[in-house]
């Protein structure tokens, strides 16, 4: 809890060594039948395959298992420090062997239409990883400005023409700490929203699949932004300064202080 408030990122070995099997399965079935935001990522010049989809946790049971009956909603209370844990969605990412394209720096927080420091992403592997590993950069969560959101293939700004945003820094050129751990599968980051976090290609002869949720706490509260969000969730109906509707985004855990 004191790193994750410090540095906006934490390893928490084995969190998922029961259920990696069942993720397994929900990924398969997820790219076997993906979902209206699934994507390749294509870009030119680049090699290999980088699938990604989310918001498919209510279609596919293994996801939902594992979110609902796992221990995650009692460690994203405890890293939150919340009485709630609502979920907002769940990620996939998988980068076959050989693929060049690397997971841009971001944080997720200006793709979002959720304002509040009570939230946490957890990102586990179902595969060994050395060196496609998730990179954070410590402390960035406490930023004072937000980076820009890219949309992740084109580069192109998400949002046009909004001066609230900093650029995309480089943090390896800029000297900046960086987190990263060697992972083996069940293994999972936890990490802020506002964490700025990228990730390498993976150029390694083994396949490098995550699954991801996220979770909102107490304070979140819906926002409007600049632009569409992703994900988008149309429809929805919100208002700023609501809570996230709960036929929506489900309490999964509560808990007494």
């Amino acid at each position: 809890m004191d790193a994750y408030r410090t540095d906006g990122a934490v390893l928490i070995k084995g969190l998922f060594n029961d259920w990696v099997d069942i993720i397994k399965a929900g990924i398969e079935k997820n790219m076997a039948h993906p979902g209206r935001f699934a994507s390749e990522n294509l870009k030119q010049g680049e090699a290999g395959r980088f699938f990604d989809d989310y918001c498919n946790w209510t279609r596919i049971e293994e996801f939902e298992d594992v979110i609902r009956n796992s221990q995650a909603g009692a460690v994203a209370a405890a890293l939150m420090e919340s009485k709630t844990v609502q979920v907002f969605h769940d990620h996939v990412l998988v980068k076959e062997p050989g693929t060049t394209l690397p997971t841009p720096w971001h944080q997720d927080s200006p793709y979002y239409f959720v304002d509040g420091e009570q939230n946490v992403s957890l990102w586990c592997p179902v595969d060994p990883v050395r060196k496609a590993s998730l990179r954070l950069v410590a402390g960035s969560h406490l930023w004072e400005k937000a980076v820009l959101p890219t949309r992740w293939a084109s580069a192109e700004d998400f949002y046009a023409d909004e001066d609230i945003y900093m650029p995309v820094p480089d943090p390896d050129a800029e000297g900046m700490r960086i987190l990263e751990w060697e992972m083996e599968p069940g293994d999972a980051v936890a990490f802020s929203y506002k964490t700025l976090h990228g990730a390498r290609g993976n150029l390694t002869d083994i396949r490098r699949r995550a699954f991801s949720v996220r979770f909102n706490g107490d304070d979140a509260r819906y926002v409007t932004r600049a632009g569409p969000t992703s994900p988008p969730f149309p429809g929805h109906d919100m208002e700023d300064g609501e809570r996230l509707r709960e036929d929506w985004f489900p309490v999964i855990y509560s808990r007494e202080w």
